[in-house]
């Protein structure tokens, strides 16, 4: 892995300004997203559309397009000469960054009950995504990252990491409510209740807003806030169009329940 790097890179110092790029990148991404996101809606899960290509099986595309997010950063972490896995802010990062990614793409597909098919388009681009920031976020944390001593004590490092903690407990539970809705045997929608669901329409997507949130907190990099940024703009968009979609659905839907902030919007 070394040896491939070296390849590419003349020098460590091209890479970190690579890095750099990549992050500036995404954060142009999540613009164009944002203005793209005002006239259509992630074509993924009941927004699906054929026009996007053949459908994925839900279990299946969600396994597949996100175990770049572990694999590149595994690769990264264990075959190369990471400068920086010795010390402890990037090692507890780090551990942040594989706690959601084990979760979500070794533990979350295998619990999916029925789920939608994901067009071929949607899944295809979630698996560059996923090489794309799971190099940009471990690269950097596990070879250049640098933190002053005693970071993990600094009041930035402490309220990302609860920020983080909570987002991720939120995000889990969430998702294990929305599995829940229906008894074996029933079919179609239900209003989610219990947990941040009572607040929002859009709890999962509340959590991991809020997890990458403190992630970006703690970790005070444009790396980890670039994608922070992505990451809010795709969920809230999301957690809007379902909004909108549940209070069509449902002539019964909780009036004082918002999209995505509690008792804001």
């Amino acid at each position: 892995m070394d040896a491939l790097l070296s390849w590419l890179f003349s020098s460590e110092e091209e890479e970190l300004y690579v890095l750099d790029c990549l992050a500036y990148l995404m954060a142009f991404m999540a613009v164009c997203t944002f203005v793209t996101l005002l006239f259509e809606n992630v074509p993924y899960g009941r927004y699906a559309t054929s026009k996007y290509g053949f459908p994925v099986n839900a279990r299946l595309a969600w396994f597949i397009q996100e175990l770049p997010a572990i694999l590149v950063p595994l690769c990264l972490v264990v075959w190369t000469s990471s400068a920086k896995t010795s010390l402890l802010p990037n090692q507890l990062l780090i551990a942040m960054y594989f706690c959601h990614y084990v979760q979500r793409s070794l533990i979350y597909p295998f619990l999916i009950r029925g789920g939608k098919p994901t067009p071929f388009a949607s899944f295809a681009l979630a698996i560059v995504f996923c090489m794309y920031n799971g190099y940009m976020q471990v690269r950097y944390l596990s070879h250049y990252a640098e933190y002053p001593a005693h970071w993990v004590t600094h009041p930035c490092f402490i309220a990302g990491s609860v920020l983080w903690l909570f987002g991720w407990l939120v995000n889990v539970h969430s998702d294990h409510i929305l599995r829940n809705l229906r008894k074996p045997g029933e079919t179609g929608y239900k209003i989610p209740t219990g947990g941040m669901f009572e607040y929002v329409s859009g709890a999962n997507f509340l959590g991991e807003i809020t997890e990458w949130a403190g992630f970006a907190l703690a970790g005070h990099s444009v790396h980890s806030s670039a994608f922070a940024i992505f990451t809010t703009v795709v969920l809230a968009s999301r957690a809007v169009a379902h909004h909108k979609w549940y209070l069509a659905k449902f002539e019964d839907y909780p009036k004082h329940r918002k999209a995505l902030i509690p008792f804001l919007f």
